[in-house]
């Protein structure tokens, strides 16, 4: 209750990333692109390989998947991308800071896109990171400081921020 009071104990979305992974498959990768562009005005980047994995056939430098991070209008991209998890996410979604992510397997379930016959079905991921007023300190290059513990998101809150902003249920 205290916690809407002060302004500083909002929580806020800090972005919001779109990932699609595809392996050594280009098609797939140039597919996820044009998903990734169909999604958000932003252009895309292609996720490169650093380490070498001979077992899956991986180099370094080699393009193995696609991202977008979205920071501004974040909320209205999340609101249509929960639709497509029918406004329910798992418990195990989210992680101890107060992040989640949740994966679609069919890009036709998102509110706004419709079935385009060259992408056929392809899935996406998405990772949610929430932050309050002055998580700022931790990042600034002068003078750089520990956020305290009391001010850190942790699972419960960022459960609750889901369900009150979103009204998303978690089971």
């Amino acid at each position: 209750m205290e916690e809407n009071k002060n302004p500083l104990r909002k929580i806020r979305i800090a972005k919001l990333t779109l990932n699609i992974g595809a392996g050594k498959n280009e098609d797939m990768l140039k597919k996820g692109l044009v998903l990734l562009q169909k999604l958000t005005p932003l252009k895309p980047v292609k996720t490169i390989t650093n380490r070498r994995i001979p077992g899956w056939g991986l180099r370094p430098g080699l393009a193995i998947g696609c991202k977008v991070t979205v920071r501004k209008d974040a909320d209205a991209l999340l609101k249509r991308l929960l639709v497509a998890k029918e406004e329910g996410l798992k418990e195990k979604c989210f992680d101890d800071h107060g992040n989640f992510s949740f994966g679609i397997p069919e890009y036709i379930d998102i509110e706004g896109l419709e079935y385009d016959p060259d992408l056929k079905i392809l899935g996406l991921e998405v990772a949610v990171t929430l932050e309050r007023a002055g998580y700022r300190i931790n990042k600034r290059r002068i003078a750089s400081k520990a956020i305290g513990k009391t001010h850190k998101i942790n699972k419960e809150n960022a459960i609750n921020f889901m369900k009150e902003n979103f009204s998303v249920e978690v089971y």
